[in-house]
């Protein structure tokens, strides 16, 4: 059994532990690199000397026991039942030899809420990488598995390139807005998470492009949607599914307002303001998406310095400011 090791403490203050975790077959690897005619397949070639340069182990990082997560109740207020669902699942793995397994989960809310943050927040509590595929500006079909290398371009897919060029074996991947995928000629952008998605199958997942398998049964799973409509029914069934409102008004009040003092400690310019925001520019905030709130904040700054105040008002958010006529040439 791999000997586990600490690793830098995450952001919760736990200290990840960490294995090491093969993903791939060496031998495999340079077998495919010899078959390669000379001055041929350069890209696909350059995939294979990476690889073995990099070498197949990869940290398997879990927290060392069950991580202070209080802070992320109190940031995402709106997301209560995700997190005690995670709890759950972090609590089955700490202090044991068992590797981390979060069930894969979609995040159903409209857009703005804090659901691509919260995948952001989740990484960083595990102490793993970050993986992210923004499906409503996607522009090729096959950027989860990769593309065959016959084809002009091609190039491996984002979960390949996730585990190959990153240090982690479990990284969170984000798949945002995956009811935005639409299909493409003959992919489908959303064929390979009928195999990703399950545990046994994604343990040899195969890549289009490199043609070589990969473990990629670690890899925890974060889709973000605004309608399940959209979505098969494949993919649902094989996802624990949540459904993120928006934050209720005090809810919202105390986001705007941790994200407040975490904007004014986070810059030398910070003290020149006052340590808590007036009431009513709370207020104002809080009417306001999270995803709108450090906009808000930082415009509410910038026009309280140029006025000479330490004070924000309301007038200064960017939504009580008089808007920009249009730039262009008068008629």
């Amino acid at each position: 059994m791999s000997e586990e090791r600490g690793l830098v403490p995450s952001s919760a203050g736990s200290i990840p532990l960490a294995s090491m975790r093969p993903l791939y077959r060496m031998g495999e690897v340079a077998k495919r690199l010899d078959k390669l005619p000379p001055r041929e397949h350069e890209t696909l070639r350059a995939t294979y000397e990476r690889m073995i340069e990099k070498g197949a182990e990869r940290f398997q990082v879990k927290p060392s026991g069950l991580p202070a997560m209080q802070h992320l109740y109190e940031d995402l207020p709106n997301f209560g039942e995700v997190l005690d669902d995670l709890r759950r699942q972090l609590a089955l793995c700490q202090d044991s030899r068992d590797a981390l397994e979060i069930t894969p989960m979609l995040l159903l809310g409209p857009p703005g809420i804090g659901k691509t943050h919260f995948a952001q927040q989740l990484a960083q509590l595990l102490g793993t990488g970050l993986g992210f595929v923004s499906m409503s500006s996607l522009t090729a079909g096959w950027v989860l598995s990769g593309a065959s290398s016959q084809w002009k371009g091609a190039r491996p897919g984002k979960v390949f390139e996730t585990l190959v060029d990153g240090v982690y074996a479990n990284p969170v991947m984000v798949v945002d807005e995956i009811d935005k995928a639409r299909a493409e000629h003959a992919y489908d952008p959303l064929g390979a998470l009928y195999a990703l998605l399950e545990h046994d199958t994604a343990g040899h997942f195969t890549d289009e492009f490199a043609e070589v398998p990969i473990d990629a049964s670690q890899v925890i799973w974060v889709a973000t949607a605004n309608d399940e409509r959209a979505i098969p029914e494949p993919i649902l069934n094989r996802m624990n599914v949540f459904e993120v409102n928006a934050p209720d008004r005090d809810a919202a009040r105390l986001i705007a307002l941790r994200l407040y003092r975490s904007i004014r400690a986070a810059h030398d310019w910070g003290r020149r303001f006052d340590d808590e925001p007036a009431e009513a520019v709370l207020d104002a905030l809080a009417r306001l998406a999270p995803r709108e709130m450090r906009r808000a904040w930082m415009t509410a700054f910038g026009n309280a310095r140029l006025a000479g105040r330490s004070t924000l008002e309301a007038g200064d958010l960017p939504d009580a400011a008089p808007r920009r006529a249009p730039i262009g040439f008068m008629q």
